[in-house]
């Protein structure tokens, strides 16, 4: 019985130490993983969890922050696509962004012209051309009042079948309208 009572005891000695090991492993995994202002060494183990949870909820304001802006900016793409055709009330104030497409051979010269709320058309429009394969050979911009201008320049080669111009030209139409 005696031997069988420090068996047991052994074994729960065992288990806490390896529970205690656990949880350090755990305690230096967390602590590791959050930028610190102050000297680790000198932080004592509730101001480390401390550090970790405010910096984890820094971390969620900052998601919460983005993904708002996120929506505002997504908000502004999906009147055009309202029911309604031209997007109605929802664009009072907004002017709907233009788009010119010139094809010249295997040349492209596209003007873009958006309010100072459609600025990531621009880059949608840069990545239509990327995902095609064109190469741009120039992009510039100007700003006048609440307007701006965007003028793209590009080359691109055609491949032995299909016209990837005129493939391009009706992605950005499509874009805008």
């Amino acid at each position: 019985m005696e031997n069988n009572s420090n068996s047991s005891r052994t074994d729960r000695k065992t288990i806490e130490r390896n529970r205690r090991n656990h949880m350090k492993s755990l305690y230096s995994k967390l602590n590791s993983l959050v930028p610190h202002q102050t000297s680790r060494e000198s932080a004592t183990l509730p101001d480390q969890l401390d550090e970790a949870a405010n910096y984890i909820k820094r971390l969620q304001e900052k998601l919460e922050k983005m993904k708002e802006k996120k929506e505002n900016l997504m908000g502004f793409e999906r009147p055009n696509t309202s029911p309604t055709g031209g997007g109605g009330a929802a664009m009072a104030g907004l002017k709907p962004p233009q788009i010119d497409i010139h094809e010249k051979g295997s040349a492209l010269e596209v003007v873009l012209i958006t309010g100072l709320d459609f600025q990531f058309m621009f880059n949608e429009t840069i990545r239509v051309f990327h995902e095609e394969g064109a190469e741009i050979v120039n992009a510039s911009f100007s700003v006048v009042d609440d307007t701006v201008f965007h003028t793209i320049h590009a080359q691109v080669e055609e491949p032995a079948m299909g016209n990837r111009a005129a493939r391009i030209s009706e992605r950005l139409k499509k874009f805008v309208f």
